[in-house]
C-alpha cells in the first residue's frame, strides 16, 4: 500500500465508508434508527448498499471509459466496449426479475476487477492501480456479501 498514491488511497476508503454504513445500520438497531432520523430509509441498512454500489458501478466505467480513450491502437474499441459493461450490468440487472440486486452488485464489481487487470495487463492504468482496485474490490464484495447472506 505504501506505492499507492496518499490522496487516492484516503479517497479510496472514505468510499467504502458507505458501505460500511449500510452493513451496520442493516444489523445495528440503534444506528438504524439514527439513520432514519437524520437521513431517510433510502440511506440506511441493505439500501444504501444498493444505490451506492450502482452509482459506484456507473463510476466505475467512467474511470474506465477514461483510460480507454488514451488507447492510440485497435484496441481502443475493445477498451471502450469493456468499460460501458459495469454501467450496462448495473442498468440492467438491478431490481431485474431475474437476479438477486446484491448478487448482481457482486457480479458487477468482480467483472470491473475483471477489466482492471485486463487495463493493468495493457498498461493503460498507474501501476498501484490494481493494489487500490484489489483492496476496494475485495472489501465492497464482503460488504455485499453480508447483506446479501443476513
Amino acid at each position: 500500500m505504501r506505492d499507492i498514491p496518499h490522496s487516492a488511497l484516503i479517497l479510496g476508503l472514505a468510499g467504502l465508508v458507505p458501505f460500511f454504513w449500510g452493513v451496520v445500520t442493516s444489523y445495528d438497531v440503534v444506528l438504524y434508527n439514527l439513520g432514519l432520523t437524520w437521513l431517510s430509509e433510502r440511506y440506511t441498512g441493505s439500501s444504501v448498499n444498493l444505490i451506492y454500489g450502482t452509482v459506484i458501478l456507473a463510476f466505475m466505467s467512467g474511470v474506465l471509459w477514461g483510460f480507454s480513450a488514451n488507447i492510440n491502437d485497435t484496441r481502443r474499441p475493445i477498451g471502450l466496449i469493456l468499460s460501458v459493461l459495469p454501467a450496462l450490468w448495473a442498468f440492467f440487472t438491478f431490481n431485474g426479475p431475474f437476479i438477486n440486486p446484491f448478487i448482481s452488485l457482486i457480479m458487477g464489481f468482480l467483472g470491473v476487477f475483471a477489466i482492471d487487470m485486463r487495463f493493468h495487463y495493457w498498461q493503460l492504468t498507474p501501476e498501484w492501480w490494481l493494489r487500490l482496485r484489489s483492496i476496494l474490490t475485495l472489501f465492497v464484495v464482503v460488504c455485499l456479501s453480508i447483506n446479501f447472506w443476513w
